[in-house]
């Protein structure tokens, strides 16, 4: 298999492909359920899939009731399971099935979880319910009333028993699974607690849960907060058509979920069989647990009944050998949601978080008024948004926001338009400052070609204007007894797309610095569309969102009145930066691993889910693209940037993305190199992948 191929192969990233398996069953007919059990095994292996979960009981049926006592079918189950054994020795897939075994005069709920042929092992129920409708006492005995951790089944012999059995496969070494059974995950400390304490990534529960109105929602914040708490992936599987409805009915709801999010769900009340797949991630997992520090603490706190687990180790063939990209689908902006109800509750938390946080640091400075510059793009308008909500909350004027355009030698006539309508509409103290003579000044004192009319736009040309701008703020809140709201937002923290010191690097308080450029273009939109600042402000605010972005420090305009230097062409497209950030901030992921999942992501034009973007705005990036960029993306945020964060101004951290303040989520030395991420960025191959 060469480079090409394994790039483009999802378990080449540490993913797998799981799926929750849901048979058509027939009651006490264990054989024509062994059948519904292979084929969808056989559909599993043909997804690729490396381990794939069964309901509760399913070579039987969970509603046997008293028929669980009958020899002929404890028996029947035997036969089925082997069955299922000699038909999977041609399917490369774990597969984890539910069935009644006798133990020493004892019956036992089972999961038997076997691999090509061979059961690997035997887990056993804790907890049996005998409340309500459920009688399982009656005809089982819990786990822990076994003297024995191996039973014989015919034709094999010392199979691991029990319920603290974890499955581990060798060849790829994230993967540890545990399985569980229906109740264990409903009492106050499920045993799939401890597992993931004791080292399973992966927790499995084989389910059958009859259904009642409302049950549902339950159960899926039930499975949710399981797999959050455990930092886990946990597949569930319940029992669906065909299972007795003498006193129950059965909705066959599988459930996906990994570290609290939702990966795949079934069909509920369908009437035939089931497959639903789920990719996992398992490099996620890994990283959350070595920076949730608390989870350790848990192991050492119970690592005396942590040792009780046995481990049972296997190797397991991973298809790796094909292209198989991901399934799952990864949000082209991982800072926006791409549902409209939940993109409009996270605009308006936003606004609060950054509200809140302006509103505590005004009031305590005992400011009377807030100094902002306004440039008319992008980053000064939501900063001003803020300042005036700020000033509402408060019951203060908004003239006491003194709000400042300054333009310089490559300042449009379209921002500047933009800037002073806005301050117009939102209704602050306008003020205008050419700053110009004074940049002109300074070229003057350090000899700078420019002041002699030679055109060298070089970055002490760039620099001076920044500056200039950041002093004057700087005086001017000096004199009307102000603070300098800060506009420079997350994603230039992350690049170094920012004049250090006196520039826009500094601030007495910057209310964007954890908000990357892709959600603040959505929040100025959401603000426009639902017209927080009046019906007047929102045609500006459109504008603006149509302009593109620029530092207008290099002077030049086209045709249409829109700047010729723009950032993008420097720094790479902001959307396919902030995928990049997201992933190497908040997982640390490998290069090549976040270049696979942008790729997934963007390449594709087929696959919707724009977040009210029209589309002749949408951009798709090949992995030509993404290398390109993401070449830029390291060198900028490990090589050259740091020192920039190592002293930036206090800011409120907005979202779970993090934020790059040394007194928060980031803190990383200021002389640090890239080789090492730059080196792992040449192992993806080279060459334009859009079609495939």
């Amino acid at each position: 298999m060469g480079p090409r191929q394994e790039f483009f192969n999802l378990y080449s990233h540490n993913f797998i492909r799981t799926a929750v398996a849901l048979p058509e069953v027939r009651v006490a007919d264990p054989a024509f359920n062994a059948r519904r059990t292979i084929s969808l095994l056989e559909q599993a292996g043909e997804r690729k899939v490396l381990l794939a979960a069964f309901p509760e009981l399913g070579l039987s049926a969970y509603s046997c009731e008293d028929l669980f006592h009958q020899q002929t079918l404890l028996d029947g189950c035997i036969e089925a399971l082997g069955s299922i054994l000699d038909a999977s020795r041609s399917i490369p897939v774990i597969g984890i099935v539910g069935l009644p075994l006798r133990v020493d005069g004892l019956l036992f709920n089972c999961a038997a979880v076997f691999y090509r042929g061979r059961v690997l092992g035997i887990a056993a129920k804790t907890y049996l319910p005998n409340y309500r409708e459920f009688y399982e006492l009656r005809q089982f005995a819990p786990a822990d009333h076994t003297l024995r951790d191996t039973i014989d089944l015919p034709g094999r012999n010392d199979i691991p028993f029990g319920n603290r059995l974890l499955f581990q496969v060798e060849n790829q070494k994230l993967l540890t699974f545990f399985v569980e059974i229906c109740e264990d995950v409903w009492v106050p400390i499920p045993p799939s607690s401890y597992a993931a304490l004791a080292g399973a990534t992966v927790l499995v529960n084989l389910s059958a849960s009859n259904i009642t109105v409302g049950k549902a929602d339950y159960r899926r914040q039930l499975v949710a907060n399981q797999s959050g708490r455990c930092l886990s992936a946990y597949l569930y599987s319940a029992a669906g058509t065909g299972e007795s409805t003498t006193d129950l009915a059965w909705d066959g709801h599988g459930m996906i979920c990994e570290n609290g999010s939702f990966v795949a769900e079934t069909q509920r009340f369908s009437y035939g069989d089931q497959l639903v797949c789920g990719d996992i991630d398992l490099d996620r997992l890994a990283q959350e647990r070595m920076r949730q520090n608390s989870f350790g603490q848990s192991i050492h706190r119970l690592r005396d009944s942590l040792r009780d687990f046995r481990t049972i180790s296997f190797r397991a063939d991973l298809p790796d050998g094909d292209h198989l990209p991901l399934e799952r689908r990864y949000e082209r902006f991982p800072f926006v949601p791409s549902d409209p109800a939940r993109r409009d509750e996270r605009c308006r938390e936003v606004y609060e978080i950054q509200v809140q946080a302006l509103v505590k640091r005004f009031k305590s400075t005992g400011a009377d008024k807030m100094i902002i510059g306004i440039s008319g793009g992008l980053d000064s308008t939501q900063a001003l948004i803020v300042c005036a909500r700020a000033m509402d909350v408060m019951g203060i004027s908004r003239f006491h926001i003194l709000a400042y355009t300054m333009p310089g030698f490559a300042t449009s006539q379209r921002t500047l338009e933009q800037a002073r309508e806005l301050i117009r509409t939102v209704g602050c103290t306008y003020r205008e400052i050419d700053i110009r003579p004074s940049c002109l000044q300074m070229l003057n004192d350090i000899g700078h070609p420019f002041h002699e009319g030679k055109p060298v736009y070089d970055v002490t040309f760039e620099n001076v204007q920044a500056g200039e701008r950041t002093s004057h703020l700087f005086r001017l809140a000096n004199q009307y007894g102000g603070i300098v709201v800060g506009t420079s937002d997350l994603s230039e923290m992350a690049l170094g797309w920012c004049t250090y010191g006196v520039g826009d690097h500094m601030a007495h308080y910057h209310v964007n610095a954890s908000v990357p450029k892709t959600l603040i273009q959505y929040l100025i939109r959401w603000a426009a569309l639902t017209h927080q600042l009046g019906p007047e402000v929102s045609p500006v605010l459109r504008d603006i969102l149509d302009t593109e972005i620029s530092p207008e420090l290099v002077p030049g305009q086209d045709s249409s009145g829109q700047p010729v230097q723009r950032t993008e062409d420097i720094v790479g497209p902001y959307e396919l930066q902030d995928f990049i950030l997201y992933y190497t901030l908040r997982l640390g992921y490998l290069p090549c691993k976040v270049a696979f999942l942008a790729w997934n992501a963007w390449h594709d034009r087929s696959i919707g889910g724009w977040p009210d973007i029209p589309e002749s705005k949408r951009h798709y990036y090949t992995l030509y693209d993404i290398k390109k960029w993401m070449r830029v993306f390291l060198r900028r945020f490990f090589k050259t940037s740091q020192f920039k964060r190592t002293c930036v101004p206090n800011s409120p951290k907005v979202g779970s993305g993090g934020s790059l303040s040394p007194r928060g989520d980031w803190r990383a030395p200021s002389d640090s190199e890239a080789d090492a991420w730059i080196a792992e960025l040449d192992r993806i191959p080279d060459g334009v992948e859009s079609d495939e």
